[in-house]
Formats: C-alpha cells, structure tokens, sequence
C-alpha cells in the first residue's frame, strides 16, 4: 500500500527563514491563530522570537467587523515591536524597553520591549516599507532568531523579500459563503503574489534608477521611451513596429488602464508587462487572463515567497465548509501546501 505523503505543518515550513509575514484574504482568515501557533511551537523549539505588526492585531474584538478575535500570547523574553500607547493600556505582560525607534503610528511611536513575563499583547507597527525593514533589522540587532510580521493583503508591498523571506496567506469561510468563490479568489491572488521577477537586467536597471517614475515606458532597442500624457499604449505599440519587447508602469497596472489596450488589435504578443510589485496589480481575474490570451507575460520587479495556504473553515459570521472539501478544493487550484489553521500542529 502506497504511503500518503505527510504535509508538512507551518512551523516546519518556516524552519530555513528569520523573518516572516502572515497575511490574510480578509478580516478573520485565520492569521491570529497562525500567528499564534507559531509563537507557541518557536518557544519550544527554542528561538527566539520577535514580532510586529503592519496595522493592528491583538484586540479583543475587531474593530471593524465587532467579532471576537484570539488575543496573541507571548512567553517571557519575546521581543515586542508595538506602539506606545498599546503597550500602557493593552500589553499585560512585564516589560524591559529597549529602544524608541522615532517611528510614527496613530497610536503612538513604536517602541520595541522585551517581556519578562508571559503575558498578552496588543501589536501596532510600521506602514512603510523601508521602516519596517529597518525595524526588522533593529530586532535581528537585540537577538531575534524569527521575525514575525502581522501583514495584510492590501499592502502586499510589505511582503515583499525586502521586508521578510517567507510569507503565508491565510484564507477562509469569512472571505465569502461560496466556497467556490473562496478557493477561485484565494488562487488568483497567489498568482499574483508568485508572478515571477524579471530576467531582463537592463530594464531592471532603468527601473532601479528611476524610483520616482509613475509613467509608463516602452522597452525595445536603445533607450526606453516614456509614453508621452495622452498618448494611448495602444497607439504607441502599434508605432513601434513590433520591436517593443517590455512595458513597464510605474504606477499601477489596473482595469482602467488596460481597457482600451485590450480592446484595440495592437500587437501584444510576446511583450512582457511589468511592475514593480504585485500590490501594483489591481486587475480583475477576467483581465489578468484576457492580457494572457493575448500573449503577455506579466513579470515584477520584486515577488513574494509564498510558502503556505492555510484555510479556516469557520467564518465568524456564523457558517462553516467541509473543513476536507475545503482542503481538497484549495489544494486542487494552489500549488503550494495547504494547512487547516484548526488542525496544524506538531
């Protein structure tokens, strides 16, 4: 009888990597409860742990939906990067403070603590890229073995490798009462996430020198051309003469902007779209495949590393899937692992 391979649970998957984000399709996903596992598992596992947030995490309830949420439990000596006015009146835990960083939340300066004792916290970090990874770095500096991000899908830039090695997206009932839906939408966004990075180095380069660049340039021979205000891509390709071979948009890449591409007969075919991240992807599915169709490659500047999937068939609005139809559906459409955020242990 043939052996069922094993799927190996989060902790094992995020054994090689020192700083991770976790983020969520939508509000009660699940991520508290990774987080959570995760806390607990790297403690017996004797590293030493770190965590931030990018928004808030921790409350009681949220703040948005008015559910309950699972507070996060951390044991004696975590290192805690959180504002200040959450840790006087919502960390409960003794506390060594061992940096002010002069970072800015609307709930105060982010500092960064020890716990002396186990206890519960609240966490309010970061909304930047280049603070966080300096805050990351700050952690590493007082003895962090893992970093632990609470992240969020709308600001998938913060996911990036610059920030964190690994990242786990957690989806679940609370997305949507479809279970279709659920499984569909979830796929797509990891396709998004895991949109591979360019190879073409030149058009890295240029990209790289020009930070501030929101416009959108054609690549070809010699130097890029930068489409001139109100001038249509579609014209322009069409002037190329077929010797364009990348598009890079500074700005976003959305719906809007690629209606009237999509709909004239400029030649697309073997062109390469690119972007600087997958957070500058606001594209519906139908579009994202139509420009496939249409022989595009969509390539960004900087992806993310997609480690897991994990599901939670209970939605705090009151219904629940098959938490087994909901893991064979999802692992039928990602190709990653996926994990029963209910179930995982090791």
């Amino acid at each position: 009888m043939t052996e069922v391979p094993m799927t190996p649970t989060l902790t094992q998957l995020i054994a090689p990597y020192h700083s991770v984000s976790i983020i969520g399709m939508c509000k009660n996903a699940g991520k508290t409860t990774v987080l959570n596992r995760l806390i607990e598992e790297a403690a017996q596992n004797g590293r030493l742990l770190a965590l931030t947030s990018i928004g808030r995490d921790g409350e009681d309830k949220d703040l948005v939906t008015g559910t309950r949420k699972p507070g996060i439990a951390i044991p004696e000596g975590t290192l805690v990067a959180t504002a200040s006015d959450l840790i006087l009146s919502h960390c409960d835990v003794t506390r060594e403070i061992l940096d002010t960083t002069g970072i800015s939340t609307p709930m105060g300066q982010v500092v960064i603590l020890r716990a002396r004792s186990d206890g519960n916290i609240q966490l309010a970090g970061p909304s930047i890229t280049a603070q966080l990874a300096r805050l990351r770095e700050d952690l590493f500096r007082f003895g962090a073995d893992l970093v632990l991000i609470d992240g969020a899908l709308s600001r998938k830039t913060l996911c990036s490798r610059k920030v964190t090695e690994a990242t786990i997206l957690c989806t679940g009932a609370s997305y949507h009462k479809n279970i279709h839906t659920v499984v569909e939408d979830t796929a797509y966004h990891c396709q998004l996430l895991t949109l591979p990075e360019t190879e073409d180095e030149a058009v890295r380069a240029w990209v790289q020198s020009m930070a501030d660049f929101r416009g959108v340039a054609i690549f070809g021979g010699g130097e890029p051309r930068i489409l001139p205000a109100g001038v249509e891509l579609s014209e322009a390709l069409r002037r190329s003469g077929g010797e364009a071979r990348a598009v890079f948009f500074g700005g976003a890449l959305s719906d809007f902007v690629l209606k009237p591409l999509l709909m004239s007969v400029a030649p697309l075919k073997g062109l390469t779209f690119l972007v600087r991240d997958s957070s500058k992807l606001l594209l519906k599915q139908d579009s994202f495949e139509k420009l496939l169709r249409r022989g595009v490659e969509l390539r960004v500047l900087d992806n993310v590393n997609l480690v897991a999937v994990t599901v939670n068939p209970f939605s705090a609005y009151g219904f629940h899937f098959s938490k087994d139809e909901l893991m064979e559906r999802m692992a039928e459409r990602v190709n990653l692992p996926v994990i029963n955020v209910m179930e995982d242990k090791t």
